[in-house]
């Protein structure tokens, strides 16, 4: 009880700032739940296509890739399944080029919804570090306007107590900030690491489609006419 009387009293002796502090913490720890949930759900769907995708793509199952592709959502299938189609076009001299721009552009594709909103934090835990400081500054503002027309005698006392009212708001804003900082780190790193394994399985099944098309490529070259020696 008495915690909740002292922070109750904290944040009424605050200030009207505490108010615009409290609305952008609540904003951005909602925005951090949401995209805590999403990426983690992102990081386990990948993980379980991923590990799927592979063996099939190194027995060049085709028809199981595709099938497997069209029943998942997840950005890893949506990526291998645009390389997939482009690869299963009539060969051409580009197709490996053409495969890996496929992919590239379905990785592109994914990368706004896995960084969607994330930024934000960082941006909010400015704003409530400045609103924090703007709160203390007009505090002290009204503290010594106040102290200007006071009895001598009280002065000191007034003003000390109204600079320890006005320090509230900044010490809020920094308690706002913080976390939001902290957790912006985290699900930057996160957010990192579901890119890596994106880029990591474009480069997987282009190195597969090389390692298809060489020995073509050597045959080609071996059945190829050698021009006759005078």
């Amino acid at each position: 009880m008495d915690m909740y009387a002292t922070v109750v009293g904290f944040f009424q002796e605050g200030g009207p700032f505490m108010y615009p502090i409290a609305i952008v913490l609540a904003i951005g720890v909602a925005i951090a739940l949401e995209r805590y949930f999403y990426l983690a759900q992102q990081t386990r769907i990948n993980r379980k296509d991923y590990n799927a995708l592979l063996p099939l793509l190194r027995a060049r199952k085709v028809k199981e890739i595709v099938a497997l592709t069209r029943k998942s959502t997840s950005p890893m299938a949506r990526i291998i399944a645009d390389g997939v189609n482009r690869h299963n076009q009539p060969n051409d001299a580009r197709r490996r080029i053409d495969v890996e721009s496929a992919m590239e552009e379905g990785l592109l594709e994914a990368l706004p919804n896995i960084e969607r909103r994330t930024p934000y934090l960082a941006t909010f835990a400015n704003i409530a570090t400045l609103l924090g400081l703007l709160g203390t500054i007009i505090g002290l503002i009204a503290a010594f306007t106040a102290v200007a027309n006071a009895d001598p005698a009280e002065k000191a006392t007034l003003l000390s107590q109204s600079i320890s009212i006005a320090m509230n708001t900044t010490a809020f804003g920094l308690m706002a900030a913080i976390p939001l900082l902290l957790i912006h780190s985290m699900l930057q790193s996160k957010t990192s690491a579901i890119i890596e394994s994106l880029e990591i399985a474009v480069v997987k099944f282009v190195n597969l489609l090389e390692g298809e098309t060489q020995p073509i490529q050597q045959v080609a070259a071996k059945a190829k006419p050698q021009p006759q020696k005078a």
